[in-house]
């Protein structure tokens, strides 16, 4: 028979939260950085590509400069920081395969800001289908379409 002190270390044991220590931090750390593949979109008699290098995290915002070339309206070429927001559980969410939306704001380097919104849907724990909206005026959103991919450690 087992004794009274037993069940209740066990039932303790078993049904306490597990603890969020370096097993948690480790396992993010895969996510410290992600690849968003080079996106093109349509305008009124042109097309805007956006391209940006890889993505690095630090507390909860992924951070990369980006590059968005207007053909043929060369002159609306732009440069800038892009800053989006990504939460622990949001990363869980995608590791887990459930779709995530998220919001960030890209700003220009006059410092003209621009609202962004997007929503990635994972193929697996590492890759997916990405949709950014991109508010470039009160009237004309872009949007793009493209992939995401963590990079290996």
């Amino acid at each position: 028979m087992l004794s009274r002190g037993f069940l209740l270390s066990l039932s303790l044991a078993l049904f306490a939260p597990w603890p969020a220590g370096r097993g948690a931090e480790l396992a993010l750390t895969r996510f410290d950085q992600v690849e968003v593949a080079p996106a093109k979109t349509s305008i009124y008699v042109g097309s805007v590509s956006l391209t940006m290098p890889a993505f690095a995290r630090s507390k909860d915002i992924y951070t990369s400069t980006y590059v968005a070339k207007v053909f043929p309206y060369f002159f609306y070429n732009e440069k800038g920081t892009l800053k989006v927001e990504f939460s622990d559980e949001m990363l869980r969410r995608l590791e887990r395969g459930e779709a995530v939306e998220f919001k960030g704001r890209a700003e220009r380097e006059d410092g003209a800001e621009r609202r962004v919104e997007g929503k990635a849907t994972p193929s697996d724990a590492t890759t997916g289908k990405i949709k950014v909206r991109v508010f470039y005026s009160k009237r004309i959103e872009l949007i793009f379409n493209t992939t995401y991919r963590f990079a290996p450690h």
